[in-house]
């Protein structure tokens, strides 16, 4: 099965026309009644609040839906947690602008470190990452959705970090909070082309409109490159390094009556990768008698897809909120291995499939019981179910890991597992006093899977207003993380024994639940309308905690565990905007440590467990300064831009020289040290042209990388590190882009 065996779009009509049968108009019943309905009066206030003297009011139906909007903010509160929003203006701002994978945009927020595979490390965390939108948690995929959804789609985009409040669990190292564009507030759209260096083409188009209530906000493109997967030798054209990849979204929402609204939600990403090659790597082995193989001619291909879709039920009245949303995600991977190749270089082929298909239901409701109190609740069903197919060809050995002979054999090793999570959460933000804020709950999650846990993980945050410019947040959180289920796979290490592809050590513990405490502090200080500063720490101690790596040839993360971590950091952040300029730069500073592996442990050689079970080791995802910064500035129609990202580097073993041992049998200390400091610049020059009575034209100039440095982003060595990879070579690239109607 490849596809999300459900029809959203037929639920979603009948839906439609279930509510509208059945759920009454609550302004026609009051009415009668001889009511004034208090939403009513709240969207009359609204709208009188946009006329000037030369704007038009507001339809009802516009001011409906940003009342609705309001009131479907007030469901989640980030009160006491660290925030770094974007906005839609923001991003296209930037060079590059929306044509940039979603990785791209999240990679300028404080502490985020970039990585391989579209990757990125918040916190000095491995992943732990949870997307939401428009308020809906997307159950994760196999592929990473930093690269399967558009900026284009973004309205505004929120990274919530810290000690996070109770309606936050499962994944919560950053929650990537969107809210997409909406064709009832601004109706129409643009077509665009994009490309330049490394052979990149990218149409694209976004497209919002409606009819009455009803409306519709869609987007897509396409995207054909030579540098899909990062360069493993640094240079600027990698060979066999092609990709193809479509990405498409639609949000459809029907305006019941001023308290009722149903919105449908479908999101699609398919991406096709050769996995690059690099040049003089000496072969191991002989394969049905051949052997003079060379690496720069190997063909390994990659396949991800991830499709999703979500239909929501708001309703708001009064002083409660609600939102009821039911769910549903595909995801799958296929690897294919070059038959012969892999097998010379490797000692294993292996043809590898993944597939998880997740099905939930989330509703979370929000009510002011009076001006101190608001009350939160949810609940969250998940049930998903994952397959594990691989057919890997090996060659026989003997016990000294010789081969017996040069003909392959194939092993077969599939597996199947189905995962429950179960959560709620209760809290009330209490404002104690017009400068104090609290809010405390309590957050019940459990799951069962290859593992199981449960936890009650209470959490207290607060936020006082010192004085009118300067705001100290602080708070703790207990957390329970479950491991990755989609990326676990069933693993009988014993039938590859004596073969070119052993287990390196005899355990295959399942991984495990990490538990942890959070504890963050921080100020925000605002100097003048313009220019403002924050500063903000975090601790975090950890029981199990989950770490990621890749082991093998396909691009397929596997989950282990530390039986203790630690993370601490410290950010400074600034932020200076005018109508015209504006600027802004992050600085960071962290470590990320963990001892004794406890789970997956085949994947590792005996001298490197010895060594980690007793030292603590840096985490390989662990960057200890990281900055980012950018400016822009709009002159008439003509913005100019930059921005930048500087880093310590990820980390690195450490080699010992020649004669030594690190004590435990090994000749090098696991991420003992890390990759050289980096920088990277863009910059970014775009003008809006105004065509009488066609719209707009927007042509744009961008330079990637513009002093073109060679930076390692990996080196091939590390805990869990499969291969090298450089960050991008410099790269030009022009677009342009023909407005269809309003602006969106």
């Amino acid at each position: 099965m490849r596809r999300v065996p459900f029809s959203f779009l037929g639920v979603f009509l009948m839906s439609r026309l279930f509510f509208r049968a059945v759920v009454p108009s609550a302004a026609t019943a009051m009415a009668l009644l001889g009511f004034v309905p208090a939403a009513i009066a709240d969207t009359a206030d609204m709208a009188d609040s946009t006329i000037g003297a030369d704007v038009a009011i507001l339809p009802p139906i516009v001011v409906t839906a940003q009342h609705l909007d309001e009131s479907r903010s007030k469901i989640q509160t980030q009160t006491g947690a660290s925030t770094y929003t974007f906005d839609s203006a923001a991003i296209v701002a930037t060079p590059g602008g929306d044509n940039t994978l979603l990785n791209q945009v999240v990679l300028q927020a404080p502490d985020v470190a970039q990585d391989s595979f579209g990757q990125y490390h918040i916190r000095g965390e491995h992943n732990g990452l949870q997307y939401r939108i428009n308020g809906i948690i997307l159950p994760e995929g196999i592929a990473v959705f930093g690269q399967s959804l558009d900026p284009r789609l973004i309205s505004s985009l929120s990274l919530i970090t810290g000690a996070l409040p109770a309606e936050y669990g499962l994944r919560t190292a950053g929650i990537i909070d969107i809210t997409t564009k909406s064709g009832i507030l601004a109706q129409g759209g643009d077509v665009a082309i994009y490309g330049g260096s490394h052979g990149e083409v990218q149409p694209s188009f976004v497209y919002g409109g409606g009819a009455g209530a009803f409306s519709y906000f869609v987007s897509g493109d396409f995207l054909r490159s030579d540098l899909g997967i990062e360069s493993p030798d640094g240079s600027s054209n990698p060979i066999h390094d092609h990709t193809t990849q479509y990405h498409g979204f639609g949000y459809f929402e029907d305006i019941l009556d001023d308290q009722n609204r149903i919105a449908l939600m479908l999101g699609s990403s398919v991406g096709q990768f050769q996995i690059p090659n690099r040049v003089g790597v000496p072969p191991l082995y002989t394969v049905d008698g051949v052997s003079d193989f060379l690496s720069q001619d190997l063909n390994e291909n990659q396949r991800e897809v991830t499709q999703f879709g979500a239909l929501s039920w708001q309703h708001s009245v009064g002083d409660l909120n609600v939102q009821t949303s039911f769910i549903a995600r595909y995801s799958s991977l296929t690897f294919v291995p070059d038959p012969i190749g892999d097998i010379i270089f490797t000692g294993i082929a292996q043809d590898a499939y993944k597939q998880n298909v997740a099905y939930a239901a989330q509703s979370d409701a929000a009510y002011q019981i009076n001006d101190a109190h608001t009350l939160r609740a949810g609940l969250f069903l998940q049930s998903d179910h994952s397959i594990s197919e691989t057919s890997s060809a090996v060659l026989d050995t003997n016990d000294l890991g010789v081969p017996l002979n040069d003909v392959p054999v194939s092993i077969v090793d599939n597996g199947a597992k189905t995962e429950w999570i179960e959560s709620a959460y209760l809290q009330d933000e209490w404002k104690m006093h017009p400068d104090f804020t609290l809010n405390y709950g309590v957050r019940l999650d459990r799951f069962t899977a290859y593992t199981s846990a449960s936890q009650a993980s209470p959490r207290l945050n607060a936020v006082w207003q010192i004085v009118p410019d300067t705001t100290l947040h602080a708070g703790y959180s207990r957390y329970l993380s479950p491991p990755p289920f989609e990326l676990v796979g069933a693993k009988d290490i014993a039938i590859f024994q004596n073969t070119t592809n052993p287990a390196l050590s005899p355990l295959a513990t399942s991984p495990l639940a990490e538990r942890a405490n959070y504890y963050d502090v921080g100020v925000a200080q605002k100097f003048t309308r313009e220019f403002s500063m924050g500063l903000d720490t975090y601790y975090k101690q950890s029981v199990n905690l989950i770490d990621e790596g890749q082991f093998g040839a396909p691009i397929i993360l596997t989950p282990f565990n530390y039986r203790f971590g630690k993370q601490a950091g410290v950010e400074l952040t600034a932020n200076y905007t005018t109508k015209e300029f504006s600027a802004y730069l992050n600085l960071a500073t962290q470590t990320a440590r963990g001892k004794q592996i406890n789970s997956a442990q085949f994947n590792f050689t005996p001298t490197d467990l010895a060594y980690i079970d007793n030292n603590t080791i840096h985490l390989d995802h662990e960057q200890e300064f990281t900055a980012s910064g950018g400016v822009s500035y709009l002159w008439h129609d003509t913005r100019i831009s930059a921005d930048f990202l500087e880093g310590s580097g990820l980390r690195a073993d450490l080699e010992l020289p020649p004669g030594q041992s690190n004590g435990y049998g090994g000749t090098d200390i696991p991420n003992g040290e890390h990759l050289p400091y980096y920088t990277q610049v863009n910059t970014g020059l775009s003008h809006l042209f105004h065509v009488r009575g066609a719209g707009t034209l927007t042509v744009r100039f961008d330079v990637i990388n513009v002093f073109d440095r060679v930076y390692e982003i990996r080196n091939g060595t590390g805990v869990g590190v499969g291969a090298p990879q450089f960050g991008p070579r410099r790269g030009f690239f022009f677009g342009l882009s023909k407005s269809l109607g309003s602006d969106i």
